[in-house]
């Protein structure tokens, strides 16, 4: 399968390598450059040698409530760099404490409300001028030179920088299906936090139901809808995704030719 490869770590959930997912035209993304995860708040002394060992820059793309809430565990030889996609609590995608309760508030019993609400984030960000512009300070990051990994993340690693990954893997020329599908392996990597947080949040709201397992998993998993939505208002909106990575992102057929060369492979 052409998806991205999860790494061994004990604290770190859902980090993953985009090297050795092949392009359309037979290179392969290069190993060991380009990793995506979520929260970096706790590691182990294990995680910190191993994570030091394979990174020198960390872009975090949460908000200032969520970095203040839990912190990235700072590391002496890495630089943090902060590009916030959305610069709000947002139920569902951000992960504040207030946060998960305005999630069960809102759509705890309405499935079918908390899949639509998903749909419209990912709608927005595809269509916010702020998450554009910020998905491309990530991508020209991703221009700078450098012997270790670029590491991107956000709380859980599916929202945020899954849309990331996409737009990377799009433009080294990943065909659409493989980016989907390695999309949804998040739902594969994350299952036990999903379910963790489900039982969570229902005991914090005093309910055991099946309605509000169903409408949870919309809100913590990552389904094909939305990265569905995600495409849909791209085209919608620029006409295809390389008008988006031209138009939207700003980025030159230079830009992309240099990412190409930094980043694949024969």
């Amino acid at each position: 399968m052409n998806t991205s490869k999860l790494l061994s770590f004990e604290k770190l959930h859902n980090i993953r390598d985009l090297g050795g997912m092949k392009a359309a035209d037979g290179r392969s993304i290069v190993n060991g450059r380009l990793v995506r995860c979520g929260n970096l708040s706790e590691l182990s002394e294990n995680d910190r040698d191993m994570f030091a060992a394979m990174t020198d820059t960390v872009i975090d793309f949460r908000s200032d409530g969520e970095r203040r809430e839990k912190p990235d565990l700072e590391i002496p030889g890495i630089r943090y760099l902060h590009v916030p996609i959305v610069d709000s609590l947002t139920a569902g995608i951000t992960r504040e404490a207030a946060a998960d309760r305005e999630v069960f508030v809102r759509f705890g019993a309405e499935p079918d409300k908390a899949r639509q609400y998903m749909c419209d984030m990912y709608h927005v960000f595809a269509n916010s001028d702020m998450a554009t512009a910020q998905y491309g300070v990530f991508i020209r990051l991703l221009m700078q030179q450098s012997k270790k990994a670029f590491v991107w993340h956000c709380t859980a690693g599916k929202d945020r920088a899954g849309v990331g990954s996409v737009i990377i893997e799009e433009i080294l020329g990943v065909p659409r299906d493989d980016i989907i599908n390695d999309y949804l392996m998040t739902n594969e990597y994350l299952h036990e936090e999903i379910a963790f947080l489900t039982e969570f949040v229902k005991r914090q709201a005093g309910t055991d139901s099946f309605v509000s397992d169903e409408a949870l998993g919309y809100l913590f998993g990552a389904k094909q809808d939305y990265i569905e939505e995600y495409y849909h208002t791209i085209d919608g909106k620029y006409g295809s995704f390389d008008c988006f990575i031209r138009d939207g992102l700003k980025l030159s057929e230079e830009d992309v030719l240099k990412l190409q060369f930094l980043y694949l492979i024969p």
